[in-house]
């Protein structure tokens, strides 16, 4: 086990490279097993939810080379092995893996999945989609058992917007027979970029990025070579530390409209955002006005980005109010943030943040999100070391943050924790 120690009060300087999305890649990996050949998938980030979903992977059969930010996947010889415990209860994502196994084989038996511990996320609408191409669900022992004798495409209405489930639903439709039309769907980035796998891979998916997807259903698909789009989340995350460091940082290899929600709210502050065509330059100022902001699904504010914005937020002079209309509960990191001196009270949805200068302190990641917001808290400390434990939750989404804050001018670095003296 390893923690994070943070000296803060240096303005964060220079340019970093973002890589390959998180949520694009947890969702490509397993699309990659609907193809009968090998897939190829480029700009993959070096994360430990990658790296399970390679041992799942592998158990179902797949041959995989992982090497930098390529992998090749030959899912030729894949097997619908049953896979009711183990990896998949590590990660939240393996829920993929019933929308691919069910489209290539019929069938799924897929534990329950894990990961970040901030709020449940019900599964329901993934199972409704199911359902309605034909499947029959049942959870047999906390695992649920998914079968069809065949997949029929149906019109599909989503009672909520989940980017999880309408990635399943595109899954399993792809290889169903007829037409699937997804209606009140995710808009979010990450599912235009499976939708073009998917294509590439032989399916015929028309309207991803909009609130109607149709699918029209093949009998086979082919492997292909596809290049994940850059993490809109982790390019936010850099952003939001230039600012909170009062730092001068240009974030490369991203798109800019991804961003749009986060430049308009740090714009709003007082920030200085540059656009360029692949880059975003963030040069942060010495005060900042409070704002209100809301998460909302796409492409509104990001929920993933709620929780760094709020390290910013302490930083501004006055009051702000920051609400999730996407997760009511994820504010667990507020607790670890009042440890560092942080004002802020939550009231249902919302928290009031008040600006307040932070102070160094032992603090705990709770989950993925909740980790960078402590890091980001910890660069703005000016006097003493912040210690982070649960680093293990913000490897999950973050690859070289350690390495990319350092050569941005943090004094950030690695410690291992002696386990016999973890609380327990």
């Amino acid at each position: 086990m390893e923690k994070i120690m943070i000296a803060g009060g240096k303005p964060l300087r220079g340019t970093v490279q973002i890589s390959g999305a998180k949520n694009s890649a947890i969702a490509l990996i397993p699309a990659s097993i609907l193809a009968e050949s090998t897939v190829i998938l480029d700009n993959l980030p070096e994360l430990s939810d990658v790296a399970i979903y390679v041992e799942l992977l592998t158990e179902l059969g797949a041959k995989i080379e992982w090497s930098g930010d390529q992998m090749v996947i030959d899912p030729s010889h894949l097997k619908a092995i049953p896979m009711p415990n183990g990896n998949v209860k590590k990660l939240r994502a393996s829920y993929y893996l019933m929308g691919a196994m069910l489209g290539r084989f019929g069938e799924a038996v897929i534990g329950l999945p894990g990961g970040c511990n901030f709020e449940p996320r019900p599964i329901d609408q993934h199972i409704k989609g199911f359902e309605a191409l034909g499947a029959q669900v049942s959870n047999e022992f906390g695992a649920l058992h998914i079968r069809a004798k065949e997949l029929r495409g149906a019109k599909i209405y989503m009672d909520v917007v989940s980017v999880g489930a309408t990635i399943n639903i595109m899954l399993a439709a792809s290889r169903a027979i007829g037409v699937t039309t997804i209606e009140n769907a995710a808009k979010e980035p990450e599912i235009i970029d499976v939708a073009t796998l998917l294509n590439a891979m032989g399916a015929k998916i028309k309207g991803a990025g909009t609130e109607t997807i149709r699918i029209d259903g093949v009998s086979s698909m082919s492997g292909c070579r596809h290049s994940i789009i850059p993490d809109r989340i982790q390019a936010a995350t850099y952003m939001i530390a230039a600012a909170a460091t009062r730092g001068d940082v240009v974030v490369d290899n991203v798109i800019p409209k991804h961003l749009e929600a986060v430049t308009a709210k740090l714009q709003e502050m007082g920030v200085h955002v540059y656009e360029m065509d692949e880059s975003i330059r963030v040069v942060g100022q010495p005060d900042y006005v409070s704002v209100d902001v809301k998460a909302l699904v796409y492409p509104g504010f990001a929920t993933d980005i709620q929780s760094p914005m709020s390290s910013l937020l302490t930083q501004a002079n006055g009051t702000s109010v920051l609400s999730d209309y996407v997760y009511s509960s994820r504010f667990k990191h507020v607790p670890e943030l009042l440890r560092m001196g942080a004002k802020i009270k939550l009231e249902g949805r919302s928290a009031i943040i008040e600006g307040s200068e932070l102070s160094a302190a032992k603090v705990k990641a709770t989950d993925l999100r909740a980790g960078a917001a402590l890091v980001i808290a910890a660069l703005t400390v000016k006097n003493g070391v912040t210690e982070i434990t649960g680093v293990e939750y913000i490897d999950r989404g973050y690859d070289n943050l350690v390495s990319n804050l350092t050569k941005l001018g943090a004094e950030i670095w690695r410690e291992s924790i002696n386990e016999c003296n973890v609380d327990k």
